[in-house]
């Protein structure tokens, strides 16, 4: 082909283009960018005894069923669909014809026509933007965060899926539909429990569900709503109309995911959004706040907080980023407790009243008094908060059993028990094994079938993952056969039905094609007020990978923006607020949980014991290296301070004693990050506070602690191999680190807000650097070192005020010179007199916020205004400069008290704490 001709073409017929190039969705799919499904291929006969399962389509259903609250999950329903079933079979019927291939939809051809002056040739170059846009911004899900592991960034298509105002219409009357009927099943099972009498649903969906709460039984939450926040996964058939897999109602993830979707995607194709009249999201986020706080039980205006697991949660990054969109608290269990059955948030200004939480977490966790003992996620005394009827849950506990996958079966009978009405929108057929009739209706259709447990993520309820019975053998189908007719109950079967297919992005064939991916659509209904609902208009798009069978995040999924079109005017609300009164200025000042104080108080302190053990060692390595160094007294400085600050593990042979022995154990272990001390150890603490504070930290200065660590640890891998240059590799490695170093606490001075966390985080570092400089101080006075030049100089070079000492005292090496430049000078920032008195300022400051306590607090560090260089230079009769040791150990041991004192006022909130504010 001519380049020139493709090029001129891309330019000008972007569209048809896209069409030429786009391969259709596989046989039996529906093609989203053409509209119609793609001729369906004859079925294939079942597998025989020995025969090895052929490859499937991808079905239409979520293997991580039994996964965490923030994982998309299965949901079959339970007696089978027989007229469902009959209307798939029939669908081979609606093919298009093979042969020409259809034209695009009109909403895809007017995307694809309004890509802007590059058009198709500029895809490319958009997409990296995007990839680099996601990890810019720290877009993370993480699989089964740990402390050590790497964050995985956000999976993203450049596509959006695009959805037709008819189409949304049954969508959305459908989800409304569907949420009334599961607010009202969950009114009656805490309630009068007539359905279980009427025999409309079995009791063992309900009392026998593991997350049915009977310590709920009784309860009627505000405004009569149990459900403020339901997700429900769709799919569209071959048919091209909507069905329901599963529904998410204990802590369904996606809000805030689709959001930084929506502002990546329109980033790339602002043109197409305006041209195709995509409805906004905003409108809808702002009336669930609304409804949340007129419904709350008290508070003018109400606290709303968003409960999170914690920072290792595969999506954290959603909590953070959904908290701060929606302007109210993120926070973890620790951070609340309950007195007098009332729900308290703990900051620095005391307790303070929270009226309502929107929960991310899985109801079992909530409370550990009442339901998992060994949860340290939730809060003790929760369940009795809300029994007392004191605060709003969103949604509340109990709601597990509406995700069963076995309900769906039976909520046709319940919608017209309880609403009078027929569903809209159709669930896939679905059997409860625990029923004699459908467990004999369904095991000759398990080949076709997904198989998955009623009970998902419960233990001791035989959960298991679910499986395709077309990727079974015979044996296996027999072996599952056997276990559905022991053990009924816990399984569910699910019919079958092709996924429909989108264009994505690919670059993995060149500089990019397009290629068709199944994909299924989680919508969200809101409550806006109480028994009041909106669906969200747009969702979160999960794509298959291209190989797998299912679609799941947590196993390598990717998502899409999905573009809801509308016919009416779009409309622009924004949660931005046009006018602001110095009232509600005030009222969006965010608290400062104990958590994030904590946090930051401990950020401070690492990084600050980071720069310490870099220059430590850096100075250690250098003089160890030198050729004329043979000072006895500085080796064993060297040597005291590198085992005071275990850069080196105790059994180590001194300095003095082995040179090169000592330098190796401590090259050794400046990369291990499970030895306390090291520099390794300090750079990963680093990022673990931070992480547990990401929503009050610049992207720059997240991405500034995570480079930080990996950088300083691969360099620490690879200078194993360097020998004999081992030093030297070291050396550069520190370099490094201390300049990355000086970068991170750049930004903690100059780029952070003067609120009482920043305070608390200068106040960790200072606490950190007064003890740190006095002890090394101090020793270097104990065993001589500083009377003897080169340890002279070494303690200058450890306080980092070479330069200034030269300039200012020239030749002089002299204790007054030393105790005058690092002991008193009010102007260098790492003499103990500058550090004090900005560690007494910054506690007195923090005082502010707790009359009397911290005040006090700050005296008893020493006042450098009472020092003189007389006083602390004059010798003793049997020890050199007792005044001088006196203050040294002195300014060690007030810092670490005070730090005590700091972690008992505002972190454990005990003694006098217990008070609470704006109750």
């Amino acid at each position: 082909m001519n380049e020139s001709l493709f090029d001129a073409q891309a330019l000008e017929f972007p569209a048809a283009l896209a069409s030429a190039l786009a391969p259709p969705a596989l046989p039996g799919h529906f093609d989203e960018l053409r509209g119609r499904a793609t001729p369906a291929v004859p079925v294939r006969p079942a597998p025989g005894p020995s025969a090895a399962p052929a490859p499937a389509a991808p079905q239409l259903y979520d293997a991580a069923a039994g996964q965490s609250q923030s994982q998309g999950s299965s949901q079959p329903s339970s007696q089978a669909s027989s007229q469902a079933a009959s209307q798939w079979q029939s669908q081979a019927q609606t093919q298009a014809p093979a042969g020409e291939q259809p034209s695009l939809t009109p909403a895809w051809n007017a995307f694809f026509e309004q890509l802007g002056p590059g058009g198709f040739n500029d895809l490319p170059r958009r997409a990296a933007s995007l990839e680099r846009q996601i990890r810019d911004n720290g877009v993370t899900y993480n699989v089964y965060a740990d402390a050590n592991g790497p964050q995985r960034p956000w999976s993203l298509d450049l596509f959006p899926l695009i959805v037709s105002p008819e189409s949304w219409s049954q969508i959305e009357a459908g989800v409304l539909q569907r949420v009334r009927v599961l607010d009202r099943v969950m009114a009656d099972a805490y309630g009068p429990q007539q359905l279980l009498a009427e025999g409309l649903i079995p009791p063992a969906l309900v009392r026998g569900h593991p997350g049915y709460l009977r310590a709920l039984h009784g309860v009627k939450p505000p405004g009569d709503t149990w459900l403020h926040i339901a997700a429900f996964d769709l799919a569209r058939g071959p048919d091209g109309n909507w069905w329901v897999v599963s529904q998410r109602t204990q802590a369904p993830s996606g809000l805030g995911y689709l959001l930084e979707n929506r502002l990546a995607i329109t980033r790339q194709f602002p043109q197409a959004f305006e041209a195709l009249h995509v409805q906004r999201l905003a409108a809808t986020y702002s009336a669930m706040m609304e409804g949340l706080q007129r419904m709350c039980p008290a508070g003018v205006p109400p606290h709303i907080a968003l409960l999170t697991p914690g920072p290792y949660n595969e999506t954290y990054f959603e909590h953070a980023y959904l908290a701060r969109y929606l302007g109210i608290t993120l926070v973890e269990g620790s951070d609340l407790t309950v007195r007098d059955q009332r729900l308290y948030l703990k900051t620095l200004q005391g307790l303070r009243p929270v009226h309502g939480l929107i929960k991310r977490l899985d109801d079992q966790f909530l409370d550990p008094l009442e339901l998992r003992p060994d949860s340290t996620l939730g809060v003790p005394g929760l369940l009795q908060a809300i029994r007392a009827g004191n605060v709003l849950v969103a949604n509340m506990p109990g709601s597990a059993f509406l995700e069963s996958p076995a309900l769906l079966g039976f909520l046709p009978g319940l919608a017209r028990r309880l609403i009078d009405e027929k569903l809209m929108l159709p669930a896939l057929p679905t059997w409860w094994c625990g029923e004699r009739a459908a467990l004999e209706s369904v095991l000759p259709q398990l080949g076709d079938c997904a198989i998955k447990p009623t009970y998902p993520g419960f233990d001791g309820r035989a959960s298991f993952d679910a499986v395709l019975g077309s990727q079974l053998g015979r044996r296996e189908l027999d072996e599952w056969a056997g276990r559905i007719v022991r053990e009924g109950d816990v399984h569910t079967v699910q019919g079958y039905m092709a996924l429909s297919q989108m264009p994505t992005w690919a670059n993995d064939m060149g500089p990019g094609h397009i290629a068709p991916r199944a994909v299924m659509l989680r919508v969200f209904a809101v409550s806006d007020g109480a028994q009041s609902w909106r669906v969200l208009p747009g969702g979160l798009a999960r794509l298959t990978e291209p190989d797998a069978q299912f679609a799941s995040m947590q196993r390598g999924g990717s998502s899409a923006d999905v573009w809801v079109q509308t016919h009416g005017e779009v409309d622009r609300t924004t949660l931005l607020q046009p006018h602001s009164t110095p009232a509600s200025l005030a009222r969006h000042r965010a608290p400062v949980t104990s958590r994030a104080a904590e946090n930051m108080f401990w950020l401070g302190r690492y990084t600050e014991r980071a720069e310490n053990a870099v220059r430590l060692a850096r100075l250690t390595l250098s003089l160890l290296g030198s050729e004329d160094q043979s000072s006895r007294p500085l080796l064993e400085w060297l040597h005291r301070m590198a085992l005071r600050n275990a850069l080196v593990p105790a059994g180590v042979p001194s300095a003095p004693q082995s040179r090169r022995v000592f330098e190796r154990a401590l090259i050794a272990e400046l990369g291990d990050v499970a030895r306390g001390g090291s520099v390794g150890f300090s750079l990963r603490c680093i990022r673990q506070a931070a992480a547990a504070v990401r929503e009050r930290l610049s992207q720059d200065t997240w991405n500034q602690i995570e480079r930080t660590e990996a950088d300083f640890l691969r360099r620490c891998a690879e200078q194993a191999d360097e020998g004999s240059f081992a030093a030297s590799a070291a050396l550069r490695a520190l370099e490094s680190a201390s300049n990355a170093l000086a970068a991170m606490t750049g930004a903690q001075t100059d780029r952070m807000t003067r609120d009482d966390a920043w305070r608390l985080l200068s106040i960790g570092r200072h606490i950190e650097r007064l003890g740190f400089l006095a002890n090394a101080l101090e020793a270097g006075f104990d065993n001589g070192a500083v009377h003897e030049v080169s340890g002279f100089e070494a303690m200058v070079a450890l306080f980092d005020s070479t330069i200034t000492f030269h300039a200012r005292y020239q030749q002089r090496r002299d204790v007054a010179t030393m105790v005058d430049l690092l002991v008193l000078d009010a102007e260098n920032p790492r003499s103990l007199a500058w550090v004090t008195q900005t560690l007494r300022g910054r506690i007195a400051r923090l005082a502010g916020s707790a009359p009397g306590k911290l005040t006090a607090l700050s005296y008893e560090l020493p006042d450098p205004a009472s020092w003189t260089l007389e006083h602390l230079c004059a010798a003793g009769p049997d020890t050199d400069y007792p005044e001088l040791m006196k203050l040294l150990a002195g300014c060690e041991t007030a810092a670490y008290h005070v730090s005590d004192a700091i972690g008992t006022r505002y972190f454990t909130l005990t003694s006098e704490s217990l008070r609470s504010v704006g109750a």
